[in-house]
């Protein structure tokens, strides 16, 4: 199964503190360089970075993998720990032999360094260090609705493909020529949730139930995003894949308001503690949490759980809030 450019970008970013970091097809998948220097490949939505007597050194008990049938053992490194994967790649690139000839120009299909990344232009927003009142302006958003269990539903698995789908048609946009006005590099923003059930005041604590949820997942979109660029990559996306019903995208301009927050480190299902910590707060600073209509329990994925351990995930836990009378 061929790498899905989502983990390419996601990589690349989390290796981006090493260098200019660049990507090039290689034989269906894609090869990675640190400032020009070939160091490390992603296949089959695994990052292999190639095998040298420091990287060894600094990860002595790194997994070990190989790309494809008969090639080369190389280190599968955790892709969460970002520290730790800019340093293998530069003692990697140092160790590397440089080239005797002038290295063929690496065609870039992204540099991570000349990015809009929203998660560190607004870390107010996405990483709070401590529980935190907000004021959150108003974004622009695709968004597909639902109900059902995400861990079984096959409608939640199809707002995936709908929604990721929907982000990079947009942000390869520049890629076919075809860039909206406006159009800048960015990262595409996290995948984040609205949740809630039938009964009144759903604040985050799981019911037994989980085929009770309704919800609203979303990705953030640029502000050069609008109805006509909705539009055009909605068209795009279908004919790419036929398959998909996009007519369950819609595009959302939303100010979601007054809010608190706080970072949950570890398993969804062990949200409860951090949700009563952040109530702890709202307590201790006079304010009460205000669920009605569009302010819903909400959820901001930092991480990928299929590619994180389940005591690694970090999600942002946001609630709408009001002064307490």
């Amino acid at each position: 199964m061929a790498s899905s450019m989502s983990y390419v970008e996601f990589v690349m970013e989390q290796l981006a503190g090493a260098g200019t970091i660049t990507c090039r097809r290689m034989f269906g998948e894609y090869g990675l360089y640190c400032d020009g220097k070939y160091f490390a490949c992603v296949c089959n939505d695994r990052l292999l970075v190639k095998s040298t007597a420091p990287g060894e050194a600094l990860l002595p008990d790194c997994p070990r993998g190989v790309p494809y049938e008969g090639g080369g053992e190389m280190l599968l490194p955790d892709v969460e720990d970002r520290e730790t994967l800019a340093e293998l790649a530069r003692v990697t690139c140092a160790a590397l032999p440089e080239k005797k000839k002038k290295a063929a120009r690496v065609k870039a299909a992204a540099d991570t360094r000349d990015k809009i990344d929203y998660k560190k232009t607004e870390k107010h927003l996405y990483l709070p260090r401590t529980p935190a009142i907000v004021e959150v302006p108003e974004m622009v958003f695709f968004a597909v609705d639902g109900q059902g269990d995400p861990n079984t539903s096959p409608d939640y698995a199809a707002a995936m493909e709908l929604l990721y789908g929907m982000s990079f048609t947009v942000k390869m946009s520049r890629m076919g020529g075809e860039a909206p006005a406006g159009y800048f590099e960015y990262v595409v923003p996290p995948l984040e949730g609205l949740w809630w059930t039938d009964e009144p005041g759903f604040d985050g604590r799981a019911p037994a139930d989980k085929s009770a949820f309704r919800w609203t997942s979303l990705i953030r979109q640029p502000p050069f995003v609008d109805e006509a660029v909705f539009a055009w990559a909605r068209d795009r996306l279908a004919e790419k894949k036929p398959d998909l019903d996009v007519s369950r995208v819609r595009f959302w301009r939303w100010r979601e308001g007054l809010c608190a927050h706080v970072l949950h480190v570890g398993p969804y299902d062990t949200e409860t503690a951090s949700i009563d910590r952040l109530e702890a707060f709202l307590q201790g600073e006079g304010y009460e949490s205000d669920f009605s209509g569009e302010r819903r329990h909400h959820e901001i994925y930092l991480g990928d759980p299929r590619r994180t351990a389940p005591e690694k995930l970090r999600t942002v836990i946001r609630h709408p809030v009001r002064k307490r009378a």
